[in-house]
């Protein structure tokens, strides 16, 4: 049976931008890079974006074009039965990403209410401080939401390629990116901006430690969506004529993009408004509201943002859910709805403890993380560091053929991508490992 292709090169690169700007850009990556420092953390996260992160990036989609299948059927078509081990390691790390993603894209839909209603529109940052407080611990409406966006995810993956992925990329994307300019204008002419920005594009680099490094090469990763095999699947829809390497470079530079442009959306109201930069994953959540307030029709400002924000969650969480459905798709001929379905409802319940995680759960902690924490950490610094080593030594050592053949690259480039997966990524890699261990 033919396998289903994207209809075109650019919703192939929207619909991957899609999955990795998400809410790895605008929600992950300020509260992490405020929380380590800023500048120096940028400039690292930088660096390992455009040489590890983007050569996973190509391995995963030179893969799934390859083998025109998922993860797990992948590695074992193109290698053997035992590679396998690295697909089913993706898949999981895709589920747990999963599950935790889908509380925090219920969060966007919260906040979307919230701001229809006129509640986040304050300036005091102790009291959107509460409000947030207030709507995370409640069990309910936290599960209610998670519910929600898991069931919107479902119905996106549900039309199909073409019809779902990859036009709500096209249509999604260009709009998150003309809002997102429309906010920086106007923080950066907030009084004190200045120090925002200095303060995310300064390099500090005596804050630079072991942690920082961990911190920087897991959001990259997870930025990215390398080392969990999303890229694996999306690439096994991407049609022969279409230049591999240049989708890649492509896709890396709109999230990198993105991720600069949320900094500089939100590090001058922190600095502008007295916010606290430590204020972990809630950070966009308190930051961006009181912007709104500073702005002509500020609540519908507010409104539109969170809708997007709540779009932008959809394309990464519908790349998650393509990823772990595309299994048993693939592995036991599921049908697409069943398969989808199966895996929300899973998704669902295993993302409970983590949507209870800030109320009724709150003071259930282990290594000094609560549950959703915990789950975050596990996928962000281990699962998909152990899912890029196990993709770069396939790419560099078992299949380097075929990868050359799929990316068409001139020999002396050619040669330094194969060094950084036979080499530089597996032992830079496992480093990080080692410290997280």
């Amino acid at each position: 049976m033919s396998r289903t292709q994207w209809g075109s090169r650019l919703g192939f690169i929207l619909a991957s931008a899609g999955a990795t700007v998400g809410l790895g850009s605008i929600w992950k990556f300020p509260y992490v890079t405020a929380m380590n420092g800023g500048g120096a953390f940028l400039l690292i996260y930088l660096l390992l974006t455009f040489t590890l992160g983007i050569a996973l990036l190509m391995a995963e989609i030179a893969i799934g074009r390859a083998a025109a299948c998922g993860a797990v059927s992948a590695f074992a078509r193109l290698g053997s039965r035992r590679w396998k081990l690295v697909g089913y390691a993706g898949v999981l790390c895709g589920f747990l990403v999963f599950s935790f993603y889908s509380v925090v894209g219920g969060w966007t839909l919260g906040y979307l209410l919230r701001a229809l209603d006129g509640r986040v529109m304050s300036n005091d940052p102790a009291a959107l401080a509460r409000l947030f407080g207030d709507y995370v611990s409640d069990p309910f409406e936290s599960l209610l939401t998670h519910a929600l966006f898991t069931g919107l995810t479902l119905l996106v993956v549900m039309c199909g390629v073409q019809k779902g992925i990859e036009r709500a990329g096209k249509v999604l994307m260009p709009l998150l990116f003309l809002l997102m300019l429309g906010l920086i204008a106007r923080s950066l002419t907030l009084p004190g901006a200045e120090a925002g920005v200095a303060a995310l594009l300064t390099p500090d680099f005596s804050k630079v430690t072991p942690g920082m490094l961990v911190e920087a090469l897991g959001l990259a990763f997870f930025s990215l969506s390398v080392g969990a095999g999303c890229m694996i699947a999306y690439g096994s829809y991407l049609g022969r004529d279409a230049k591999l390497a240049g989708a890649a470079l492509w896709v890396t530079g709109l999230t990198t993009l993105t991720s600069v442009l949320a900094g500089l959306m939100i590090f001058p109201a922190i600095y502008a408004f007295g916010l606290d930069p430590q204020a972990g994953p809630g950070l966009t959540y308190m930051t961006m509201p009181v912007v709104f307030n500073h702005l002509p029709f500020g609540q519908g400002l507010a409104a539109a943002f969170f809708l997007l924000l709540l779009m932008a969650a959809l394309t990464s969480s519908v790349s998650l859910l393509e990823l772990v459905a595309v299994f048993p798709i693939d592995e036991w001929g599921v049908g697409r709805r069943k398969a989808t379905l199966l895996i929300c409802l899973l998704v669902f319940c295993a993302g409970v403890p983590a949507a209870l995680s800030f109320g009724p759960l709150a003071g259930w902690k282990l290594f000094g993380r609560n549950v959703f924490e915990l789950m975050d950490y596990t996928a962000s610094n281990i699962l998909l560091p152990l899912g890029g080593i196990g993709t770069a030594c396939f790419a560099g050592w078992v299949i380097w053929p075929t990868m050359r053949a799929e990316l068409k690259l001139p020999s002396a480039l050619a040669s330094g991508v194969r060094f950084i997966y036979c080499w530089a990524a597996p032992v830079l890699i496992s480093l990080v490992l080692v410290y997280n261990i």
